[in-house]
């Protein structure tokens, strides 16, 4: 039994020199990396921060990119280093780049509402306004009193608004082809461009008319515009007739009489 004992203990004091020993080579290690054992390395996020500050969009692009690519990074840095990079790339034009980092952005912290206002205003840049409605429409849910988003989401309903007001009589004169017995008007009528035109010239017309505060010019500009169309009525058809042509250097004058 002591033998057994003996054994045992050598055993034990030898596992002991074992552990003593991993322990000494970890530290060693620790010491080398200047962490401790069993503790993430954190990175510096402070040389993205102060590029940033800096207003210095190559060096941010540069230094916040090395802190996003770091697995080290922790995520709240990390968001707020995106956030940076995507302004600098918003700066240098490079839309895409900065939806990009957007994106990302929104994955790791839905609730940035600062940041769906910015991407819906790079959405809107690049034409796809659904696209920009949706983030400044999310930026509001988030934040009912955003006033970028208030601002923005307000603007581009309106836009949507008149877009879709012109697509509803886009390719309609301002008469109604129903009643068009001229040939002229039927030429209209027949061609989207020239029925735009001639929407566009009844317009300005009404317009250019309404804004004259003297009423004998008034009456006037309408005596003009009625001759216009007398002559055009009659002219249409000859050889040396361009329609389209007399069309829009009439509405130049106009608008020119009005300033534009």
């Amino acid at each position: 039994m002591r033998r057994n004992s003996g054994n045992l203990a050598q055993a034990v004091a030898l596992a002991l020199l074992c552990a003593c020993l991993s322990c000494l080579l970890m530290a060693g290690a620790a010491r080398a990396t200047g962490s401790e054992p069993g503790k993430d390395v954190q990175i510096d996020p402070g040389p993205c921060v102060a590029a940033a500050a800096g207003a210095d969009d190559d060096k941010t692009i540069d230094v916040c990119g090395t802190f996003i690519d770091n697995d080290k990074a922790a995520k709240p840095e990390r968001v707020k280093a995106l956030l940076a990079r995507a302004a600098a790339y918003d700066r240098k034009q490079m839309i895409d780049r900065a939806i990009a980092d957007y994106d990302t952005v929104l994955r790791l912290d839905p609730a940035q509402a600062d940041a769906y206002n910015a991407r819906g205003e790079l959405w809107r840049r690049k034409g796809d306004r659904r696209k920009a409605i949706m983030d400044f429409g999310a930026a509001l849910k988030l934040n009912p009193s955003h006033d970028a988003a208030k601002a923005n989401y307000k603007s581009l309903s309106l836009e949507l608004e008149r877009m879709g007001a012109m697509m509803a009589v886009a390719g309609k004169p301002s008469f109604d082809c129903r009643k068009a017995r001229r040939a002229v008007e039927k030429a209209i009528c027949a061609n989207p461009e020239l029925a735009d035109l001639d929407r566009e010239l009844n317009a300005s017309t009404v317009r250019v008319v309404r804004a004259t505060k003297d009423p004998r010019q008034a009456r006037e500009l309408q005596r003009d515009q009625d001759r216009f169309i007398a002559r055009r009525n009659a002219q249409f058809g000859k050889p040396d007739y361009d329609l389209q042509k007399e069309m829009r250097d009439r509405l130049q004058r106009l608008n020119g009489t009005n300033g534009n």
